[in-house]
């Protein structure tokens, strides 16, 4: 079976503005008709990455690939990409329908082609009948719907989307989330969304790459990214969680608040320095001869579905707990989880520095290691 070239790649791209480096040799690779995110914070380089891809800006090293040929010098207005920004940039003095066809009449399609064009268009983002509209007269998420209906008008291969959803308020930044994903497996484009909101990237996104400082952390599919994070930024980012200092006494067996419990995780030297997490959702309180920890509780908030309950142990580790049922502050109870809900995380390392550490080892030990490793994922039904 001959394997599918990817349709984007990028090959240690690096980027500075001055002295400060805002992407730090970046390798990627998108396959064709998927939906990607680029999540981080303001400032880890996510945006640059769309702005390299169209063409606004030029790296100051490494190679960007569009079906295996190199890019960098191919000018914006060649390359079959198309971005959605978060203001829309719609043209003010043009009705929806002259919006819409701006692109086409660009290629110089033929006006009926145009039409028929437009209509398929703003049917697909629910605007049908829009088309005489002002573009004043549209509210917020209806002037996104038409940004993204003319972008959509050029045929992009690929469609950027530069945080387009962030200036609408929560309810309709939901119902767009799900019509983007319908849109995008509908047409079968790649579709490159930039967001800082962990929810929108795990509810839209076929493939994960989380940002920090220049550099990608971990990609993944959400369910890797939530469920085994690779270092203390990506747990911390992606949803509440809990992380205290631990020791890997060995294979499946970790040392953290005074006690030992098994796991799931394995491919780490013998007593390794580790981070341990354990997700909110995964601890339940019990009583306290029952509890593989003894917390007291500190405070509880009412979140609709679950509680939000805080509690601190004895070496005053705090722990956050959502239940369906409320605690009593002041109390004494047990915590209590399951070898599956422990993830282990290697100290402060991305996956790209993990992977130098491996080959830092010798042979024969990076194999172990990697066997290892694979074993504990074999058992956990995920990353290790």
């Amino acid at each position: 079976m001959v394997e599918k070239m990817p349709i984007l790649e990028f090959a240690k791209v690096a980027l500075s503005f001055g002295d400060t480096a805002v992407l730090k040799e970046i390798d990627l690779v998108l396959e064709s008709g998927k939906f990607y995110t680029l999540l981080g914070p303001s400032g880890s380089g996510k945006s640059t990455i769309l702005k390299l891809i169209s063409g606004q800006l030029q790296a100051d090293a490494g190679q960007i690939f569009f079906e295996g040929q190199v890019i960098n010098d191919v000018p914006a207005e060649r390359r079959r990409v198309n971005t959605v920004f978060q203001n829309y940039s719609l043209f003010p003095n043009m009705n929806v329908f002259d919006n819409v066809a701006f692109g086409p009449r660009l290629k110089k399609m033929a006006e009926k082609d145009i039409q028929d064009k437009v209509r398929e268009m703003l049917g697909l983002v629910k605007l049908s009948g829009f088309e005489r509209r002002e573009i004043s007269e549209l509210s917020g998420g209806q002037q996104q719907r038409v940004a993204i209906a003319r972008a959509l008008a050029n045929d992009p291969e690929v469609l950027l989307l530069d945080e387009p959803l962030s200036a609408l308020d929560y309810k309709l930044r939901k119902e767009l989330q799900q019509e983007l994903r319908n849109i995008q497996k509908r047409l079968g484009i790649t579709f490159v969304f930039v967001t800082h909101d962990q929810e929108e990237a795990l509810a839209m996104s076929d493939w994960i790459f989380v940002m920090h400082d220049g550099l990608i952390q971990q990609n993944g599919t959400p369910e890797d990214i939530y469920d085994e994070p690779i270092n203390h930024f990506v747990a911390d980012f992606i949803g509440e969680t809990n992380i205290v200092p631990g020791i890997m006494k060995r294979d499946y067996l970790v040392h953290f608040v005074g006690k030992d419990f098994e796991n799931v995780d394995a491919g780490m030297r013998p007593n390794e320095r580790v981070e341990v997490v354990l997700r909110p959702e995964d601890l339940d309180l019990t009583d306290p001869a029952n509890g593989k920890l003894v917390v007291t509780i500190q405070d509880q908030l009412f979140r609709g579905d679950y509680y939000e309950i805080t509690a601190v142990d004895d070496d005053m580790n705090t722990w956050q707990v959502q239940a369906t049922n409320p605690a009593t502050v002041g109390a004494r109870v047990g915590l209590t989880f399951d070898p599956e809900d422990i993830h282990i995380m290697r100290y402060n390392e991305s996956e790209a520095a993990f992977d130098a550490r491996l080959e830092s080892y010798g042979e024969e030990e990076a194999e172990e290691a990697l066997q290892a490793a694979q074993d504990g994922q074999s058992q956990s039904g995920g990353q290790g």
